[in-house]
């Protein structure tokens, strides 16, 4: 089976054929940095981290281009409201998301362009528009004329005589049609700006995405991604731009579903965010990482305290078998997914294949697991080899190897407790905690305070800490 990937502006599952034989490129809309990340953004690069890394084990070479739009309506209103810079806010939040992304294990792109480094693109691209006819100038701002283009509407669906006007301006007089979006705002007291052919301002929203995709990716390449709230009008604006001024864009659209609470979408707006850092106070990386991938991308994702702990206990069944088989395995447990990595089941291959059916993809991983558990309980240990093999390399694809180097803490340079690449020093730090604390149990038993050593012992096993007394001294492990 090819790979099958649903095309929104085809409103269909497609066969995808690349532009260029074995050569993958990948555009997604990255986030715009006005607030640090909830786990709704993630969602989203998630669900395309995914699509690269099965990309990349279905043998193509993939350019993924992820953007960070660093000036924006949002930025400039959360910088006013704190009275600092707009570049305060942006780095301070790109920050977060380059975090965020790393702690979920998302692969980096091979090129993250910002917005304000690309003006003289956004140039170009405005009077490619103009010599056109598909743009023009109107109190100090650039637009771009919708009626212009016969085929705007076509991404969403949507018919131009029953559209909204755009509302991105404080002024639709200039407008020709209140329809049209803004490619270029002229300049307004206190907000950065950039010299123009029509005056200082600053880049629209919709512009930005186009001008960076188009050049890294080239004026036409293979698949454009974002959450379905960028549909319209985004990508649909996004779209008339790059057609109208000649490129062709994108060949496939991909949009991921949102996550939500109670049927509602999860923004900052609805007071209702769940910011990535909290979240990882109640489970691990790996764990968010696992309830953000389970679903399918198209679908919506209902987020629940109760959903969140019962991926983390599957992703911990997962994990179980991977710790026991190498533990029984030792030095026969292979250390690289790709290790007779074409002992991909059949099964997980035409789930990944048949639109990235994740789903149908994890009921594969969880057979592999139980066939790994019975080789275990009967000492088999081909069996069990045989198991692991073909688990990791599926788990290599959905990123959730438990022996990868990102989780288990041996790549990357140490940081602060809890950040990724710091496991080697947080374990340090907890063991000689567990042993300090240990060491005080046994002075309240040398002097009979059995109350004290119990409650030591109550206490350990309450953060998760096992303890098991030995001949040759108390052992302790981490609850799994």
């Amino acid at each position: 089976m090819t790979l099958q990937l649903h095309d929104t502006a085809a409103r269909a599952v497609r066969e995808f054929t690349p532009i260029g034989p074995g050569e993958a490129s990948v555009y997604l809309c990255g986030a715009t940095v006005q607030a640090p990340p909830h786990i709704g953004h993630l969602r989203s690069a998630v669900c395309f981290d995914v699509l690269i890394r099965w990309l990349a084990a279905s043998g193509y070479r993939v350019t993924f281009c992820r953007n960070v739009t660093d000036i924006e309506d949002k930025i400039l209103r959360t910088a006013h409201a704190e009275g600092v810079p707009p570049w305060v806010v942006a780095e301070r939040n790109q920050r977060a998301f380059a975090w965020a992304y790393d702690a979920v294990g998302c692969r980096p792109p091979e090129i993250e362009p910002r917005a304000t480094g690309h003006i003289p693109e956004m140039i170009v691209l405005i009077r490619r528009l103009v010599e056109r006819g598909h743009a023009y100038p109107g109190g100090g701002d650039v637009y771009f004329d919708v009626r212009s283009w016969a085929e705007y509407g076509f991404l969403s669906g949507q018919r131009l005589d029953q559209m909204r006007p755009a509302g991105d301006s404080l002024d639709d007089d200039a407008k020709r049609d209140p329809r049209d979006f803004t490619l270029w705002k002229g300049a307004k007291p206190g907000e950065p700006y950039w010299e123009t052919p029509w005056g200082p301002g600053r880049p629209g929203w919709h512009l930005e995405c186009s001008a960076m995709a188009t050049k890294y990716l080239g004026p036409s390449f293979d698949i454009h991604g974002g959450g379905m709230d960028l549909i319209f009008p985004h990508h649909e604006n996004e779209i008339a731009q790059s057609h109208a001024a000649g490129d062709g864009f994108a060949r496939y659209w991909m949009h991921n579903g949102l996550l939500g609470l109670a049927g509602e979408k999860m923004s900052k707006s609805l007071g209702n965010s769940l910011l990535v850092t909290d979240v990882l106070t109640r489970v691990r990386p790996a764990e968010l990482r696992y309830y953000l991938v389970q679903a399918h991308y198209r679908s919506l994702l209902e987020y629940s305290e109760e959903a969140l702990d019962e991926a983390a206990a599957a992703y911990q069944r997962i994990e179980r078998f991977v710790v026991r088989a190498g533990e029984v395995l030792g030095p026969d447990v292979p250390a690289d997914p790709d290790d007779e990595a074409a002992g991909l089941p059949v099964s997980f291959r035409s789930a990944m294949d048949e639109d990235l059916s994740v789903p149908a993809a994890l009921a594969a991983v969880h057979a592999c697991v139980r066939d790994g558990n019975q080789a275990l309980a009967a000492s088999d240990k081909a069996g069990t080899r045989a198991s692991l093999v073909r688990l990791r390399a599926m788990l290599d694809v959905l990123g959730l190897d438990p022996l990868a180097p990102h989780w288990d803490g041996s790549a990357g340079p140490a940081g602060s407790a809890g950040r990724p690449g710091s496991g080697d020093r947080l374990r340090d730090v907890v063991g000689s905690l567990v042993k300090l604390t240990l060491e005080q149990r046994d002075a309240a038993r040398a002097r009979r305070d059995y109350a004290t050593a119990d409650a030591i012992r109550d206490g350990l096993e309450e953060i998760g800490v096992l303890v098991e007394d030995t001949p040759e001294g108390p052992r302790w492990e981490l609850k799994r």
